[in-house]
């Protein structure tokens, strides 16, 4: 995972966010009571229009959103998770197909946590 300060998707700038290849697994522990999780997921403008990949995002082992493909250039998805009660967060990304998808740069844009 690659914290970054100004990250670009589907033309669109941010001030900051997290960057993962195309296929990839975070968790997050929660050492607090946190009541969301919103971010803005797509594929960055570095892969020049490359890449197709699909964001998930699980909460104690469970899904609670999915994104659907999201290619390059894509205007970025907008993510509302619920966290009230949950301890841990995983966010996924999963390639579209070929090698190519697998290393593309996904972006988790404007992601924070709100929290007590």
């Amino acid at each position: 995972m690659w914290q970054r300060h100004g990250l670009s998707v589907g033309g669109e700038q941010y001030a900051r966010g997290a960057t993962v290849r195309g296929d990839s697994s975070v968790t997050v522990v929660l050492n607090r009571r946190c009541t969301a999780y919103d971010a803005l997921a797509g594929v960055d403008d570095m892969t020049l229009g490359l890449g197709k990949v699909s964001f998930a995002v699980y909460a104690d082992g469970v899904p609670l959103w999915q994104s659907g493909m999201v290619k390059g250039r894509d205007q970025a998805v907008p993510v509302h998770v619920d966290l009230t009660g949950r301890t841990t967060v995983r966010l996924v990304v999963r390639p579209h197909s070929n090698a190519f998808d697998q290393n593309a740069l996904a972006d988790w844009a404007d992601s924070r946590f709100t929290c007590a």
